[in-house]
């Protein structure tokens, strides 16, 4: 089985102060502001993130909603957003995806290393033609898709932001990306100080120990705690039972591995800790809403049609 290497640890160490950002009420507010003043999602995501930024949030493009529901539009989307990703670095990046929607990524640095994206877009920067619309009917047939009456009334509604206003949306962006790269330090000291020290503990054990067969009792003795004590106390402080926070962590590390199309699925899902591939398929459809072999396929759409699938 796989060890977690010194990468595995500073990637989740990262993706772990994201998180702490994104529950801050320095977000959340400026969020609701930001919200309200475009009427444009906003998101912050980490630099690993495999599903559609806005997806689900409030504001979120309707447009892009209903591609989301379909497997083939939703591997083009995926695909123009691991594009952005590839293209960005120490400077905001914009592009146009098939479709014609603009969408932004501006970085969030801790010191001089880019941890994760401001997230906004999904706007027309111009008028949209009969040419555009003709360009996105195009792009949904080469998906394997058809320009339906409700895709045609979502398109026709698609936010339209002038370029000189939505380049300004993106400089106010930028300027609150440097406020959250100033406080990121002091926000995650601030949420370790409010963990109890027995969960912290526990984490770590976790993430170190997640390829082998865990017991509740092995980490409750672990971190010194008696099992009923340690459940009480990680259940308040996380949200979460011993056994989800497990499987989570498990299900990530997959997902990780799910990137890298020359591995099977079966040998995946056992050197990460599932006993059985039905525990991990349906323990990753649970977490992710869809199969393992669904995510893979939209991010390798291509590799998945050219490949006969293997028996697992």
């Amino acid at each position: 089985m796989t060890g977690t290497t010194e990468n595995d640890v500073h990637a989740r160490k990262n993706r772990e102060l994201i998180d702490v950002l994104r529950r801050s009420k320095l977000f959340r507010d400026y969020e609701r502001v930001f919200a309200q003043a475009t009427g444009l999602p906003l998101a912050l995501r980490p630099l690993e993130y495999w599903q559609l930024a806005h997806h689900g949030k409030l504001n979120e493009n309707p447009f892009c909603a209903l591609l989301a529901e379909n497997p083939k539009t939703l591997a083009v989307c995926l695909e123009a957003h691991a594009e952005m990703i590839r293209h960005a670095g120490n400077l905001p990046t914009t592009v146009t995806c098939p479709f014609g929607l603009t969408e932004t990524a501006v970085p969030l640095k801790l010191g001089q290393e880019v941890i994760g994206y401001l997230r906004v877009g999904q706007v027309f920067r111009r008028s949209p033609s009969q040419v555009d619309t003709n360009r996105a009917g195009r792009a949904l047939e080469n998906a394997g898709a058809s320009f339906t009456p409700a895709l045609q009334r979502a398109w026709e509604k698609n936010t339209f932001i002038p370029a000189e206003r939505y380049n300004a949306i993106v400089r106010l962006l930028t300027f609150f990306a440097e406020q959250l790269s100033a406080l990121s330090n002091q926000l995650l000291v601030e949420e370790q100080n409010q963990e109890p020290t027995i969960v912290s503990k526990a984490r770590r054990y976790i993430e170190e120990h997640k390829a082998e067969k865990i017991s509740l009792l092995a980490v409750a003795t672990a971190v010194g705690a008696s099992v009923f004590h340690f459940c009480k106390v990680f259940h308040k402080s996380t949200g979460l039972k011993f056994t989800d926070h497990l499987a989570r962590v498990r299900a990530e590390a997959a997902r990780a591995q799910l990137l890298n199309p020359n591995r099977r699925i079966s040998e995946i899902a056992y050197d990460v800790g599932f006993q059985s591939l039905t525990q991990f398929n349906r323990t990753f459809r649970r977490i992710y809403g869809q199969s393992p072999s669904q995510f893979r396929a939209q991010i390798h759409p291509k590799a998945g049609a050219s490949k006969p699938r293997r028996r697992k």
